[in-house]
């Protein structure tokens, strides 16, 4: 019952704490002259990363390899298909020329170096794969190095006009974004750990479980911003949190939980690594396709569709798994 009242009072902190954070964040960009992709990409993102990096974190720690990696594979999968999916059937996503060319390659080849870390076996040959601390440090170069470049470019990239941003003192914007992010790390948690108990209950395997529930429910702090920031017509902060997320969640919160501890990958998990690269490699395609880089309602129905067939192939893995340890 416990786990039941923590799963709806969850909700409602994230969809305050969503609001709270989109408010803070745009005022924050008007006042500062910095564009909403930009702070999309760095506060939003670092704020709604938080319940990954808690959890990642809590797992390096206890050992759980499955849920650090699962968490972090599942986050970047639903990100980009049912999160900007579900934001575009909302609002079509107007995307800047320099997130299709600079940043959204870099997510990709974020997928890529994590698939190139974890797979020690297939590229080197030696038994068993791992991200070691070497691994992470890299990870964290990589971070550094996307810091720098989105530094660089704060002050000189344009953006469009977002319509009736409310503008705040700089105080009152801070305290916004600090409530905001605290909300939707607190509501992300309980609705975790409401969730994870239920599905445990139903017998779900832990990988699975991180990847389908922790997952979800870890991006849903991502997923409120971005419907809320969809509706506000603020689609620079939807591209750009989303993004941004992606990229924090492999060079960031997964290189600091490899230094904390080294992380064992399980090869069974490169059909999900597959599918974390194939997700901004699809993005890509459809901006390329799209006229004036929009990504419009079908491409969002496309996205969701894609989504809903990874999870059921992610569950019908899963029952097969199962019922082979019965056998």
């Amino acid at each position: 019952m416990l786990h039941i009242l923590l799963f709806i009072a969850g909700f409602v902190f994230l969809i305050y704490g969503a609001n709270w954070l989109v408010d803070g964040a745009s005022s924050l960009a008007r006042r500062f002259n910095i564009s909403g992709i930009v702070i999309g990409l760095t506060v939003v993102s670092l704020g709604t990363s938080s319940p990954e990096l808690v959890v990642n974190l809590v797992a390096s720690i206890k050992g759980n390899a499955d849920v650090a990696m699962g968490n972090i594979l599942g986050s970047n999968i639903s990100n980009i298909f049912l999160i900007l999916g579900v934001s575009a059937l909302v609002y079509p996503l107007a995307v800047n020329k320099n997130t299709r060319s600079k940043e959204i390659p870099f997510a990709i080849l974020a997928a890529v170096i994590l698939g190139v870390v974890a797979n020690d076996m297939l590229i080197d040959g030696i038994p068993g794969s791992m991200i070691r601390r070497s691994d992470g440090i890299v990870l964290m170069a990589f971070f550094i190095l996307f810091m720098y470049y989105i530094f660089s470019i704060a002050r000189l990239r344009e953006t469009r006009e977002i319509p009736v941003i409310k503008t705040f003192s700089l105080w009152k914007s801070v305290l916004l974004v600090v409530t905001g992010t605290g909300g939707l790390v607190l509501g992300g948690k309980w609705i975790v750990d409401g969730a994870v108990a239920i599905a445990l209950l139903a017998g779900m395997r832990e990988a699975t479980v991180s990847l389908t529930i922790v997952a979800i429910g870890t991006s849903l702090p991502e997923l409120a911003t971005c419907v809320v920031a969809a509706i506000k017509r603020n689609t620079d902060i939807v591209i750009g949190n989303v993004i941004g997320s992606n990229i924090f969640n492999v060079f960031f919160v997964l290189g600091i939980s490899a230094v904390v501890k080294p992380i064992p990958f399980d090869k069974a998990l490169n059909y999900d690594m597959g599918a974390g690269i194939l997700a901004p490699v699809i993005l890509l395609i459809f901006l390329h396709l799209s006229r004036n880089n929009i990504m419009f309602r079908w491409q969002g129905a496309v996205f969701v569709l894609l989504y809903v067939i990874y999870i059921a192939i992610l569950l019908i893995r899963d029952f097969q798994l199962t019922a082979n340890l019965f056998h």
